[in-house]
């Protein structure tokens, strides 16, 4: 292996590792597909706003094209389930035999580590009223915190009923799981009643092991990184980070390299793919594991991306919701989308190309939002004039409809 990689090998080793080596199936994909792209991205990182679709559906849809969403509806609940919630990135969906993998942060969340301090501090005050919505999950679950009579929140943190603070705990404290969502909100229910057995009598691992485990895990989703792109995946700490790639070095898991224009030392994979070329076209949400760490978005595809959720309307440089597009190697645009489902019209609302954004991005973005459309159930497209981008994406959209 080299120990000097250049920024358009780590663009390639990256986008492999996380499955955009691979051509989109022909066919609907299955249960197989999505294995495969659990096996590449080790989590779905679930997210409550839903502008375009919520954000663990995405993930699958960027590799594979338009699936049945049905298909991780059901991998996520019943005693077969092949996904179950917890804290890992943030709040994500992750394979069931990751669950013995995370029994640490659930034990230091009992002990207030690890956790939001207002819950930490709810656990000291309110034990006795935790401990009583414990024993209703115990006698009625599954259920949800707006189950409880007199305790509906306003949402939000700073809207959270005490019964959505017990349930919270209870849920970061490993005591109760995710069994399925109504819509969006959780029903919860004791992790034995959930989880397949073996899965819940399996050994725990000490918390060092674990650690470790995840962040070989991690360096294999991310192919090449840094020690702070490993340990991000998972949220460890540096300490555990520094101590785990040591170890990993130590025993020819990871190869210390030395990326070109990065500042840090990087770690190779030793099992990472290193294509010659990768032909991708993909829409991404701003919680894919690709373009999550935004340090490492810029690192490898020179992509500056901040989501302007938060930001005032008057102050959003580009957008509401906005996806890049990986078309190739490289992000060459970012789009801002919006999914009208009571018109039945995805609403592109700005498109916006990167600099050496390549002649065809117009015209293939314009085939991966048709892409889209379909797979949403869209009737039509509707493409507002915002952006260098926006009247090339009409204008294919337009001659290809005629």
């Amino acid at each position: 292996m080299k120990d000097r990689v250049s920024r358009a090998t780590a663009r390639r080793i990256a986008l492999a590792a996380q499955g955009f080596g691979e051509a989109r199936p022909i066919a609907l994909a299955d249960r197989r597909h999505l294995n495969r792209v659990l096996g590449r991205t080790a989590l779905f990182q679930i997210d409550s706003v839903s502008a375009v679709v919520r954000a663990h559906y995405m993930p699958m849809y960027s590799r594979l094209g338009p699936y049945p969403m049905d298909l991780l509806d059901d991998a996520a609940k019943g005693r077969k389930r092949r996904l179950f919630e917890y804290w890992a990135h943030e709040a994500s969906l992750l394979p069931v035999e990751t669950y013995p993998l995370m029994r640490w942060r659930m034990e230091r969340a009992r002990d207030g580590s690890g956790i939001y301090s207002g819950l930490a501090r709810f656990r000291a005050q309110r034990g006795d009223f935790i401990e009583a919505i414990f024993r209703r999950i115990e006698t009625d679950g599954p259920i949800a915190a707006s189950d409880i009579e007199g305790h509906k929140g306003s949402g939000g943190w700073w809207g959270w009923s005490e019964a959505k603070h017990a349930f919270e705990w209870l849920f970061w404290a490993g005591r109760i799981t995710t069994a399925q969502r109504r819509g969006f909100e959780r029903l919860y229910d004791l992790p034995e009643r959930v989880l397949p057995r073996a899965v819940v009598d399996a050994p725990v691992p000490s918390e060092g092991d674990a650690q470790r485990e995840l962040l070989r895990i991690s360096a294999r989703a991310l192919g090449v990184a840094t020690i702070l792109d490993l340990r991000d995946y998972f949220r460890l700490s540096p300490a555990a980070a520094r101590d785990g790639v040591h170890d990993l070095v130590d025993s020819g898991e990871l190869l210390p390299v030395a990326v070109e224009g990065w500042q840090q030392p990087a770690f190779l994979h030793r099992n990472a793919r290193i294509p010659r070329r990768i032909s991708a076209r993909a829409l991404l949400a701003p919680f894919d594991p690709l373009v999550w760490e935004r340090s490492r978005a810029e690192r490898l595809f020179d992509f500056h991306y901040r989501i302007e959720i938060y930001t005032p309307a008057h102050k959003r440089q580009f957008g509401y919701y906005v996806l890049p597009f990986l078309l190739g190697e490289r992000i060459v645009a970012r789009v801002d989308i919006k999914a009208d489902r009571g018109a039945r019209v995805l609403r592109l609302l700005s498109a916006h190309p990167e600099p050496l954004a390549p002649a065809e991005t117009a015209p293939e973005l314009a085939a991966e939002l048709k892409l889209m459309a379909a797979w949403l159930g869209m009737e039509r497209i509707e493409v507002s004039p915002a952006g260098e981008l926006a009247a090339g994406v009409d204008a294919a959209l337009r001659a290809d409809a005629g």
